[in-house]
């Protein structure tokens, strides 16, 4: 049978195998990847079925069991690695990065193609479920193997990694700003929705009403008339409590699955329409509970909505070494004990570990927590040395890498379900930072290799001229 590849051309032949992108291919350990994550993927084998009349004599016969072999074989896993690698590093979605792919030999060159493929690599759904399946233990390795490449580069020294400068960040969740208005009237139409779906009929659904007041507090807030908007807001909280009532009331006779179901978003609701404007513990989102409010004193945006992300990079060259979400608003120093041991994990290839952490003053008091590593912030400023001090000044090298994860690689705001997701998401984001300096270095350990060649041969060069011109051709010089 002839082979269908036999007069195409390989995407070795049609790209420049010095792109950045292309030598970073060759350098990754796609090998050890692959090798780490296979058991997650591993079809796992079932029991068999005992048939009892089949034999009136002896054991019972099984019938069934073991590994199946049915379904879709599954795809690479160099492919769903490259994909999620190409995705937070040039900050697509999951259905742009599959168009792009189709459209960049480059990009199929990294994930591992021979030939240059005219279609999608997947459905889009497909790497979602991929993510899922990896789990944030899973998207670590993936960063902890940009950290090796790194040094398997030498683009990084291993003794670098016992300096990192640590910060906290808010990354976002995708909700709109939640003012009570709004939560009060989506709490309304969802449950509305769920009450038809499930064949409740009720006496009313308010959904007039409901959008009318919506309207009018949109507008009252706007003029500043607090006290006809907390009439509106008093009115909202009825009607959301009646219908609460009324679907309550002919719950019993649901099925039991369907109960479940409905009595989640029911507390969801009930907890809208209790809470208070200073109450702790509000619930900002109906979709998204895990949704917390956290102030980290920005003039321009007093208040954040999602959860709090801490950042490790190594202080000399910016390299990301950790990025771990911590749910609810904890202070910023009982962050850095787990966000130590996070750095620590994922530096076991490189075999260093943290031992000197330069923080800001939102830092101080946890010393104890972190032993044997040292802290040192701007409160200690007067007790340092002049090495130390220099360390203290090069703590604000992490805002800007904080800054780039944000904008250029998602961090700034998550899309994907649940605290789970925030955690993913944010480790994801760190290792899209990190390709992206890979592909910096090579840029630039590239350029210094030219340069060197070139002074090489002008060297070579100026001994050639400087020799009589009998010896030019052997290229020895007479003493």
């Amino acid at each position: 049978m002839t082979d269908p590849d036999l007069f195409r051309t390989r995407l070795d032949q049609m790209i420049d195998l010095r792109h950045p992108l292309a030598v970073l291919a060759t350098r990754i350990d796609w090998a050890a990847i692959e090798a780490k994550l296979a058991p997650l993927f591993a079809r796992a084998p079932r029991a068999g079925r005992p048939l009892t009349d089949a034999d009136l004599f002896g054991e019972p016969a099984v019938v069934g069991g073991g590994v199946s072999t049915a379904g879709r074989p599954r795809l690479p896993i160099r492919l769903m690695v490259s994909l999620l690698y190409l995705k937070h590093a040039y900050n697509e979605s999951d259905e742009s990065v599959c168009a792009r792919w189709a459209e960049n030999v480059v990009w199929q060159f990294f994930s591992g193609m021979t030939h240059y493929q005219p279609r999608l690599p997947c459905d889009p759904t497909q790497i979602g479920r991929f993510r899922r399946v990896l789990g944030e233990a899973g998207v670590e390795e993936l960063l902890a193997t940009t950290i090796e490449t790194a040094v398997a580069l030498d683009a990084v020294q291993p003794a670098e990694f016992a300096e990192v400068l640590v910060d906290t960040t808010v990354q976002e969740k995708a909700v709109a700003y939640p003012t009570d208005s709004r939560l009060l009237e989506v709490a309304r139409a969802k449950i509305a929705q769920l009450a038809r779906q499930a064949g409740i009929e009720l006496k009313q659904s308010y959904a007039k009403e409901g959008k009318a007041l919506r309207r009018k507090a949109g507008g009252y807030a706007h003029a500043k008339q607090y006290k006809r908007l907390r009439k509106v807001l008093k009115r909202q909280r009825t009607i959301l409590g009646r219908l609460l009532r009324d679907v309550q009331r002919k719950l019993d006779a649901l099925p039991e699955a369907v109960q479940a179901q409905l009595q989640v978003w029911l507390e969801r609701a009930e907890r809208i329409r209790i809470q208070k404007p200073k109450d702790k513990g509000k619930l900002y989102a109906l979709h998204a509970p895990e949704v917390e409010c956290i102030g980290k004193g920005k003039a321009r945006q007093p208040y954040e909505f999602g959860v709090k992300v801490g950042v490790a990079v190594t202080a000399r060259q910016g390299l990301l070494v950790g990025a771990r979400s911590f749910p609810g608003t904890p202070y910023d120093g009982h962050t850095l004990a787990e966000q130590l041991e996070q750095a620590t994990i994922l530096l076991e290839g490189v075999g260093v570990k943290p031992e000197v952490v330069s923080a800001d003053k939102g830092y101080r008091g946890v010393d104890a927590a972190i032993a044997p590593a040292v802290l040192w912030h701007p409160g200690k400023w007067k007790t340092a040395d002049a090495a130390q001090r220099d360390l203290i000044k090069r703590r604000s090298a992490v805002e800007p890498a904080i800054g780039h994860a944000k904008a250029d690689h998602g961090m700034h705001r998550c899309w994907l379900k649940g605290a789970e997701g925030d955690a993913l998401h944010a480790v994801l984001c760190g290792a899209g930072y990190n390709i992206r300096w890979l592909l910096r270095a090579i840029a630039r350990l590239g350029i210094r290799a030219v340069f060197l060649c070139r002074m090489l041969a002008r060297l070579w060069s100026a001994i050639l001229r400087s020799m009589p011109s009998a010896n030019r051709l052997t290229g020895q010089c007479v003493g």
